[in-house]
C-alpha cells in the first residue's frame, strides 16, 4: 500500500458513504472503512472533506490553431490548469488533414502531446476528409488504435455537408464509435453575418445574433434526425440552446441513443455578457445564449436528458480578443475576427461541485456528469470515472467550507484574464491524485510534465439512450 486517505466521505455518481481508500501502483486497492497501513504508507487524514472521482474534460482544444493564431494553452500548461481544478482526464481533438488517415492525424497530435501532457489525456478526431471510401474507413483504424469516437462540424470552412456527415454516422453505427457534432446552420450564420455586417453592426453582441438560438437549434434537430436515419447513437457536444434541448428530450423519450454535453459558461452566463465592455472575452461558439436556454440547460441537467458536461476551453488572449477591432494587421476588425473561445478546464468541477454545495444539483448528479458519465461514452470507463476497487487513483479532496473568489490571478494556465473573474465559489479542490500522485495541493500545481498518459478507450456501442 503506498497511500491511504483516511476519514473521507467518499462520492460516487450514485452513492455517500465513509470510508478509507487505499492506492497501490496508482490503483485503488481497497475502499472500508478502518484499513490499515502497510508500514511505508502515506497516510492522508481528509476527515470533514469530500472524496470525489477526478474529472474528465471531453472537449478541449489545446495548442489549437484558430483565427489566425494558435489557442494559448499548450498541452502542458492546458493539463496543468486542469489538474489544479480537480480534473485527471482530458479529450483533446485531432483536426484530420485534408488527405490525410485518421491514424495519421491521431499519431502527428499525440507526438505534441505526449512530452507535454502533465495528466492523462485521450483524443476525438475532428473529421474534415471523407471524400473517399478508403478515408472513411481509416475510422475503424483510429477505433483499433483506442481512438473511437469522432467529431464533425456542421460549420467553418472546413466543416462536412450533410452527405459526409450522413457517411460517417452510419460507419460509426458499422464499427461501434460514437460521433459528436457542433451543430449550428452554416448558411444561415453567413447569411447573417453579411448581413449584420453591412449594416455596420460590428460589436460583440452580433456574433451572439448571428448564431442565434434558431441557427444552433434547426441544426440540433437536423443532426439528430440524421443519427436516426444512420440508426446509431449521437453525441450533440457543446449543447446551448432550448430548441436543441427539446429535441434531444424528445428523441430520448423515443429510446434513440442521443446524448448531450453542455458547458459551464452557459450554466452561468447569459447573452448579455456581450453587451459588456469586454464582452468580445466572451465570444466562442455556440455563443452564450439567453436566459430561457439556460433554464432549459438547467432542468435538463436535472431530469437527465444532458449527460455530460465539458468546457469546450480554447483560450486566447485579450490581445487576440482585442482583433475584433483591430485586425493584428492594424485594420478595423468586426464580431467575425475575434478568436472563437474561452478558458474553463480549472474552472469546470470546481463550478460545477460549487452549484452541488449550494443545492442546486446533488453530489452525486455533478460527479456523475463530470466523471462517471464521460468514463462511459468515451470508453474508458474500465480506467477511469469512478472510485472503485481496480480503477485508476484519480482523486479529488474537496473541501465544501472553502470558499474561494476566482482570479486570474490564481489560475494556472496560460491566459491574462478568465471570464470566471470574480465568480464565487462556495467549496472548492484542495487536492488533486492522478494515478495515486498528488499532482496539486492548497493552490499549488505539484505534477510533472510528461507524466500523462495517452488512454486507450474501448469500442462504444450504444443502444438506448441510458448508459
Amino acid at each position: 500500500m503506498d497511500l491511504l486517505l483516511k476519514g473521507g466521505t467518499i462520492v460516487t455518481a450514485d452513492s455517500t458513504f465513509k470510508a478509507d481508500i487505499a492506492v497501490k501502483d496508482g490503483k485503488i486497492i481497497a475502499i472500508g472503512t478502518n484499513l490499515k497501513p502497510d508500514k511505508c504508507t502515506e497516510i492522508v487524514d481528509v476527515k470533514g472533506k469530500l472524496v470525489l472521482p477526478g474529472a474528465i474534460d471531453g472537449h478541449t482544444h489545446l495548442a489549437m490553431p484558430f483565427g489566425g493564431t494558435i489557442s494559448s494553452d499548450d498541452y502542458y500548461t492546458g493539463t496543468k490548469s486542469a489538474a489544479c481544478g480537480g480534473t485527471t482526464t482530458v479529450f483533446d481533438f485531432v483536426l484530420q488533414g485534408k488527405g490525410e488517415s485518421m491514424l495519421d492525424a491521431i499519431k502527428r497530435r499525440d507526438a505534441i502531446a505526449a512530452p507535454d501532457a502533465a495528466v492523462d489525456y485521450s483524443f476525438h478526431v475532428g473529421v474534415c476528409d471523407v471524400s473517399t471510401d478508403a478515408l472513411l474507413d481509416t475510422m475503424e483504424d483510429a477505433l483499433k488504435a483506442g481512438i473511437p469516437s469522432f467529431k464533425v462540424f456542421m460549420v467553418y470552412d472546413f466543416g462536412v455537408d450533410d452527405g459526409s456527415f450522413y457517411k460517417v454516422l452510419q460507419k460509426a453505427a458499422k464499427i461501434g464509435a460514437l460521433v459528436g457534432v457542433h451543430a449550428e446552420n452554416r448558411d444561415v450564420n453567413n447569411v447573417l453575418v453579411k448581413q449584420y455586417l453591412s449594416e455596420g453592426k460590428t460589436e460583440a453582441w452580433w456574433h451572439y445574433m448571428a448564431k442565434n438560438e434558431n441557427v444552433e437549434g434547426e441544426a440540433d434537430v437536423r443532426a439528430i434526425n440524421l443519427a436516426k436515419m444512420a440508426g446509431t447513437s449521437l453525441y450533440i457536444v457543446h449543447l446551448a440552446n432550448k430548441q436543441g434541448v427539446d429535441a434531444v428530450t424528445q428523441a430520448r423519450d423515443e429510446g434513440y441513443p442521443i446524448f448531450a454535453e453542455t458547458c459551464p459558461q452557459y450554466l452561468h452566463f447569459t447573452s448579455d455578457v456581450y453587451k459588456r465592455e469586454r464582452g468580445r472575452d466572451f465570444v466562442c461558439s455556440p455563443p452564450v445564449k439567453g436566459k430561457e436556454s439556460q433554464d432549459a440547460i438547467w432542468d435538463a441537467i436535472k431530469r437527465g436528458d444532458i449527460t455530460t458536461i465539458a468546457t469546450d476551453h480554447c483560450p486566447f488572449t485579450q490581445a487576440e480578443k482585442d482583433w475584433g477591432i483591430t485586425t493584428k494587421d492594424g485594420k478595423p476588425g468586426n464580431f467575425t475576427t475575434i478568436p472563437n473561445g474561452c478558458a474553463g478546464i480549472e474552472n469546470m468541477y470546481p463550478y460545477v461541485l460549487s452549484e452541488a454545495n449550494k443545492g442546486r444539483i446533488s453530489f452525486n448528479k455533478a460527479v456523475e456528469l463530470c466523471s462517471s458519465n464521460p468514463a462511459k461514452l468515451f470508453g474508458l470507463d474500465h480506467l477511469k470515472g469512478a472510485l472503485q476497487v481496480g480503477l485508476d487513483a484519480d482523486i479529488v479532496i474537496y473541501d465544501p467550507k472553502k470558499k474561494v473568489t476566482i482570479k486570474n490571478a490564481e489560475m494556472h494556465g496560460n491566459l491574462d484574464h478568465t471570464i470566471w473573474e470574480g465568480v464565487e465559489c462556495k467549496g472548492y479542490p484542495v487536492a488533486t491524485y492522478s494515478r495515486g500522485t498528488l499532482v496539486y495541493k492548497d493552490g499549488k500545481f505539484l505534477g510533472n510534465k510528461g507524466a500523462g498518459k495517452l488512454i486507450k478507450c474501448k469500442p462504444i456501442k450504444l443502444n438506448s439512450p441510458t448508459l
